[in-house]
């Protein structure tokens, strides 16, 4: 049972990310326009936000490839860990020193702080059953 919430926690949080990082790679106007904010046709600007969203499709297939992969389940769950904390954690040191975000935006934030610590604690206990194994 508890290899199974992890497989479902991992099929979750690497669709979210393979939706998210495919839209920002492929769509960034459309996916940045849907929270009030308007991009401009600068490459240079796009090479910056493209590029983050390349990197977010690509843990997001990894993280998933772990939820039918179990030998990678670990590793996957503490990538998710790092992507949904940093990103959340961010937001809020963002919100500290800019302001408070559209609401959307706050909603991604717990959004993401959640799901960090879902992958934490599910990490954790992972981690604690294979030490009590002897592993």
């Amino acid at each position: 049972m508890k290899r199974l919430k992890s497989r479902l926690l991992l099929l979750i949080s690497g669709i979210l990310l393979v939706v998210i990082g495919t839209s920002i790679l492929f769509n960034p106007f459309t996916f940045f326009a849907s929270n009030g904010t308007l991009l401009s046709q600068d490459p240079n600007l796009l090479s910056e936000i493209r590029a983050p969203g390349g990197m977010l499709m690509i843990a997001g297939l990894f993280i998933t490839l772990a939820a039918v992969r179990p030998e990678f389940i670990q590793q996957a769950l503490a990538l998710s860990i790092l992507i949904y904390g940093a990103y959340g954690s961010a937001r809020v040191v963002s919100m500290g020193l800019d302001g408070r975000p559209v609401d959307s935006l706050v909603g991604a934030t717990v959004i993401e702080l959640a799901v960090s610590g879902l992958c934490f604690a599910t990490w954790a206990a992972n981690h604690n059953a294979t030490l009590a194994k002897g592993a």
